[in-house]
């Protein structure tokens, strides 16, 4: 925003602090004034002679005006010295902030001293930059591992197309069958990147949504893939109602099942989806049989195109966002996303929102 010239705000408190200084020295001279004019006698007799209040009062006048002066002076000086000190912080929260606005977000305020306005603001200052900075190099990743996810599938479609064009002989009906399976590849993982992006920037419409009702609908969706892999899916649970978009929490509750059939064991897996309410959150929980997770696996698996290597292989390797769009989808509705490795095998997904402000605790 383009501002009109002004005096800085140091000049500011300096012109107030020697405002006030003088104010005070004339209230001061003021009430010596009239003190000397109705406290004295005409004449005062003194040791050594006598003392004309006249001369007394015209003697006044000069040495209040040079007080005066010297309150003008002390004043601008020593105001000038106390509002630098008082404004030091802020010019150093004002020094980051231009460091930040060229794109340096790894400096930080570090204000000391005790707790202040100062300190305090400092403090959220240092916090909003670890936060920009964490949430730029986050981008930064998402964007370079979704410009490598998305230049896979164009390489193999050249690939396919160059041998096709070198050997005009080939069965072309095999040919139209890769570059289907690659071509939805590519357009499921630009509809799910599409998806995070929209549900970061939180534009959808919020209404009473149930979750449990979301758990039997997803379960009931993905019993024909539950069925072929031979897994069996359990619901149970409480009446959860949150505020939420409806189409974006089924596709949470849907990827989490959906996840948790896949990554699963060879056959007889099981998986169990579970609602339940708290005193102020609804839970949903999903958790599964299968392989072992390690703890350090489990808090990768929410970052964008993460896939354990012994799912890449898989028929069902997905895109690599299915959990890293449940969490984009949990946190935009004020919620927590939380990955914990079973010990007998396989993992518990447990997403916490918040509750309507009036709910059912019947069992």
């Amino acid at each position: 925003m383009d501002r009109a010239p002004g005096l800085s705000v140091r000049a500011k408190l300096t012109l107030s602090y020697a405002g006030f200084l003088m104010l005070a020295g004339v209230l001061l001279l003021v009430a010596m004034w009239l003190y000397l004019v109705n406290s004295l006698p005409n004449v005062t007799t003194i040791i050594g002679g006598t003392l004309d209040r006249s001369a007394l009062l015209r003697g006044f006048v000069p040495a209040a005006a040079a007080v005066m002066a010297f309150l003008l002076v002390f004043g601008l000086a020593g105001g000038w010295v106390l509002a630098g000190r008082v404004l030091a912080p802020l010019n150093r929260i004002t020094d980051a902030t231009r460091l930040a606005t060229t794109g340096t977000l790894s400096h930080r305020v570090r204000l000391g001293g005790r707790k202040d306005e100062f300190s305090e603001l400092a403090d959220a200052f240092d916090v909003m930059l670890a936060r920009l900075e964490a949430h730029v190099a986050e981008q930064q990743r998402f964007a370079a591992n979704a410009s490598h996810e998305l230049r896979t599938p164009l390489a193999v479609s050249k690939t396919l197309l160059d041998v096709a064009r070198a050997d005009p002989d080939r069965d072309t009906g095999e040919l139209i069958d890769r570059l289907h399976a690659v071509n939805t590849r590519a357009i499921d993982l630009t509809e799910a990147l599409l998806l995070v992006s929209r549900t970061e920037q939180r534009a959808f419409t919020r209404e009473r949504v149930d979750l449990s009702l979301m758990a039997e609908e997803a379960a009931e969706t993905l019993l024909p893939i539950a069925e072929r892999r031979g897994v069996t899916i359990e619901t149970r649970g409480d009446i959860t109602p949150t505020n939420g978009s409806p189409a974006l929490l089924l596709q949470l509750v849907t990827n989490l099942v959906h996840n948790a059939i896949v990554h699963n064991l060879p056959e007889g897996g099981t998986v169990w989806v579970t609602t339940g309410v708290r005193p102020e959150t609804v839970v949903l929980t999903v958790e599964n049989t299968g392989e072992t997770v390690t703890p350090e696996l489990a808090s990768t698996l929410t970052e964008p195109f993460r896939r354990g290597t012994e799912r890449v292989h898989t028929d069902h390797a997905g895109v690599g966002l299915g959990l890293a769009i449940v969490k984009t989808i949990t946190q935009a509705h004020d919620g927590t996303l939380t990955l914990t490795p079973r010990s007998a095998g396989g993992i518990r997904v447990t997403v916490e929102l918040p509750a309507t402000a009036a709910h059912s605790t019947t069992p």
